[in-house]
């Protein structure tokens, strides 16, 4: 496991290792897991660091559907060899097929942890099967399990490391602006960080919690908690949208993040997106930025969606406190993993730049807990 911050070269690494040992053992099934399929086309097969970028096409298999095939997300050798792309989005794609070699990337940012349980049943093959995996680490309970077992051989390093590769103005830049940060002891400097003093959740407690997709209750209420940018240029906020339910045994959980930065018509329309694939009841919109304009944007796109505008009338962190109750409470669950959205919670202590996503997911959780207009939480 390569624990390294960003550009140390970890994808480099990871995509070297897995076409080598393809190409140096013939028929042999080599698996690559990455956190989305975009990253399977963008990163690890098609990316300036993927595979395919070291691989000469002349070792590639010729004829017609052969060689690299993006809808199967395959890349077949002239050795019988292939190396097939998995997302962490389907645990279930990796139940049967089985592998003598095979590269994670990211793995703390994958939506589904038990995709790394589901990989082992079907890494058996050959005399010595092996997995490496290349992160940048964040304090998730797969991290740390694999951290403790005796079989990891762990590779540490800095995205400094590696500053003759990279442009001397952005390693300046990512200097000044994280040096000394939170964010950048994990992000540049790779170090698993505990839980931040006074922030209202913690990391471990977002894990005892945590379901997989197949093991939820039938869904009460489904509801799209908005917090909504009014800008879209390149220093706008992220619009917030969390998609949140009320289970039939009486728990909350949180269903999707689809929080955006884009223009006000694109990013409703993704809420809307939201709504329709996930069933819900309602949208949960934020107005004291925008004011009307949420409805708007709304009633002009589909007039039919149920609508509630919500206003903050106060701070963050007080309308946060009644939702991390619930959480206390061990009253809800997240199903599978929400990288950004669970930083922020975890790292929100009412200082900083505004968490968008969070604010999503209050609005969204306390609309579904909702007891004579109170959010309905109690401390035991």
């Amino acid at each position: 496991m390569i624990l390294a911050g960003r550009g140390f070269g970890k994808t480099h690494t990871g995509a070297r290792d897995a076409a080598l040992f393809a190409l140096k053992n013939p028929n042999t099934q080599v698996a690559v897991v990455v956190p989305t399929f975009g990253d399977l086309r963008r990163v690890a097969f098609g990316g300036p660091s993927g595979i395919l970028e070291f691989l000469p096409k002349n070792v590639l298999m010729q004829g017609r559907g052969q060689g690299y095939n993006a809808s199967s997300q395959e890349i077949r050798l002239f050795n019988g060899s292939k190396i097939i792309g998995f997302t962490a989005t389907e645990p279930d794609r990796l139940r049967g097929p089985q592998f003598h070699h095979a590269w994670c990337d990211e793995i703390a940012a994958w939506r589904y942890p038990e995709t790394f349980d589901q990989l082992m049943f079907g890494l058996r093959l050959g005399e010595d099967p092996k997995c490496t995996i290349t992160t940048t680490p964040k304090p998730t309970k797969l991290i740390k399990s694999l951290l403790k077992r005796k079989r990891t051989c762990i590779t540490r390093g800095t995205t400094f490391e590696n500053s003759d590769n990279l442009a001397e103005a952005a390693i300046q830049q990512l200097e000044e602006r994280y040096g000394g940060t939170r964010l950048g002891r994990q992000e540049l400097y790779a170090e698993v960080l505990e839980d931040v003093e006074g922030a209202l959740w913690q990391y471990s407690q977002l894990d005892q919690q945590r379901r997989g997709k197949d093991d939820m209750p039938e869904m009460e209420r489904i509801v799209v908690g908005v917090d909504p940018a009014v800008t879209s240029g390149e220093s706008s906020d992220e619009t917030g949208i969390v998609v949140a339910g009320k289970g039939a045994d009486g728990r909350f959980y949180v269903l999707a993040d689809r929080s955006i930065k884009a223009s006000p018509d694109t990013w409703m329309r993704e809420a809307l997106d939201a709504f329709y694939l996930y069933d819900a009841d309602k949208i949960i919109a934020e107005v004291n930025n925008g004011g009307d304009l949420v409805e708007r944007l709304l009633r002009t796109i589909d007039a039919s969606v149920p609508y509630k505008k919500v206003t903050a009338t106060r701070g963050k962190m007080v309308r946060a406190e009644p939702i991390a109750a619930l959480y206390e409470q061990k009253r809800v669950s997240h199903v599978g993993n929400f990288d950004i959205l669970e930083t922020q919670m975890c790292e929100y202590n009412g200082e900083g730049s505004s968490p968008d996503r969070m604010d999503a997911l209050v609005w969204a959780l306390t609309e579904l807990s909702r007891s004579s207009g109170q959010a309905a939480w109690r401390i035991s």
